[in-house]
């Protein structure tokens, strides 16, 4: 492995996340809270760390995939551990690792808290970084340094796939930079024009940028107590609703859409998929809840549906309603709606839509050629064929996915949690989903053990694996130069 190379793109990180860090600094003076100086104190750290790392230039700058991988898991832990310094420093959160779990958590983007008394970290810097780190994970950092930085050829794409979500990510157009710069463009417009819309139905400034930052990354961390539900505003549920559905959609539709490619859109089938398994959940759900806990009244019932199947389908994990005392249909619907996800390609976690559809058009498949044994046709998305080495890639992923997720839940099990708050907790955080069944409404009942490997359990959600797993192979450290 080219370790120079893995260092010199994680300074270049470090020195961005301080820069990053300037922004709640200044939220903290405007607001007048106060809490700049925890900021101040954790970015001389790391502009040290960063140009630390980025002395030694690397002499062969060609990136393998291995070195792409590596890079992105160093990158992202090296991300959460200094991110996390701010909220140590205030004294408000307990132990360090209760402040790490809380940033894995905002940078994955799963929302997942440690905190009993939210409202308590008033609104100022440290409320602000809480939920900008949504912002920043949810495109990715490596996608914005692959943006800004200049020298990064085209064999810098092992960044982009080891950091995109879903099976397969891609350029947009053929130049690397000029595909992340698009990418954060769409990810940019489209977060301001969720802050307008908030702002129009009377939400404050700080509160609509907050809820703006967590539907954007698909995190979902509220400086509510009560999350959305604390508003009793319609009007910003039903916003908050459509836009965590529209970060939950392969945001390279959107430079389709941009092109005035509509057709191409409507012909994707991850996004009819998408929209179907929505429609058909909400649906159902609305039919469960209505009569028993809506009163028979209709538009709540749907308005409460439709949040919720948003909310957990695109892992965002923001609620309106205590959906464990829903009935157990509507908790079953939503558990998997867990585990589904949202588009390759968004901000949401998730298996992801795109590897179901693959795994179902290939069963049927062998369904046809079980009744005609002489039938030759393979499987196709999107008018593609999907090659043999595309699912087997899926069919490993899978059985990542429940090896880790079995084996979390055993080590968690130790906390002598029931069964389902331990199932929910761990497909919650590999799913980068937040909230869960039980006793998973909050997560600072935990050792501090199970934190961290909940915390590698988001970390190895949001990075599809691999990256993550690849740190634990002796033979991936081997020299490749």
């Amino acid at each position: 492995m080219n370790i120079a190379l893995v260092l010199y793109v994680v300074g270049h990180v470090l020195c961005i996340e301080a820069a990053l860090m300037l922004v709640p600094m200044a939220v903290s003076v405007l607001t007048g809270v106060g809490d700049w100086i925890y900021f101040a104190y954790t970015i001389v750290p790391l502009i040290l760390a960063g140009f630390f790392l980025r002395l030694k230039k690397p002499k062969i700058k060609k990136m393998t995939t291995r070195e792409g991988l590596a890079a992105v898991a160093f990158s992202w832990i090296f991300l959460a551990a200094f991110g996390a310094l701010p909220f140590y420093f205030s004294g408000y959160f307990n132990s360090y690792i209760d402040c790490f779990f809380e940033t894995v958590s905002g940078f994955t983007t799963t929302g997942a808290t440690i905190l009993t008394d939210i409202e308590g970290l008033k609104n100022g810097g440290l409320m602000f970084w809480r939920s900008f780190t949504h912002w920043i994970g949810g495109m990715g950092v490596l996608v914005f340094v692959l943006a800004i930085l200049p020298n990064m050829d085209a064999s810098n794409v092992q960044l982009l796939k080891a950091e995109s979500p879903g099976p397969t990510p891609g350029k947009v157009v053929p130049r690397l930079k000029e595909t992340a710069r698009i990418l954060y463009l769409i990810y940019f417009g489209l977060t301001i024009l969720h802050i307008l819309c908030l702002l129009a139905t009377g939400m404050p400034l700080f509160d609509s940028l907050i809820h703006s930052m967590g539907s954007a990354g698909t995190g979902g961390f509220s400086n509510m107590n009560a999350s959305v539900g604390a508003y009793g505003n319609p009007a910003a549920e039903w916003v908050i609703a459509v836009f965590m559905m529209l970060f939950g959609v392969n945001f390279s539709l959107y430079y389709l859409v941009l092109k005035k490619q509509f057709k191409d859109v409507f012909k994707n089938e991850e996004f009819r998929l998408y929209l179907g398994i929505i429609v058909a959940v909400v649906v159902c759900m609305t039919l469960n809840i209505a009569r028993d806990y809506y009163d028979g009244s209709w538009p709540d019932a749907i308005r409460a549906a439709f949040f919720q199947v948003s909310s957990v389908m695109t892992t965002t994990g923001y609620s309106t309603a205590d959906f464990n005392l829903w009935p157990t249909f509507s908790k079953m619907l939503i558990v998997t709606l867990m585990i589904v996800g949202a588009s390759a390609g968004s901000t949401g976690g998730g298996i992801k839509v795109s590897r179901l559809l693959a795994l179902f058009k290939s069963l049927r498949e062998e369904f046809r050629r079980l009744i005609h044994p002489r039938r030759v046709h393979a499987p196709r998305m999107d008018g593609r064929i999907i090659e043999k080495n595309t699912l087997k890639g899926i069919l490993i992923f899978f059985f990542t996915y429940i090896m880790i997720a079995g084996a979390a839940m055993v080590v968690i099990s130790l906390d002598g949690y029931d069964m389902e708050s331990i199932m929910t907790a761990v497909f919650s955080a590999l799913g980068n989903i937040g909230p869960g069944l039980g006793a998973v409404g909050n997560f600072s009942g935990f050792s501090a053990f199970s934190k961290l490997v909940l915390s590698f359990c988001m970390l190895a959600g949001r990075l599809e694996l691999f990256p993550m797993l690849i740190l634990f192979i002796p033979s991936s450290w081997k020299k490749s130069y």
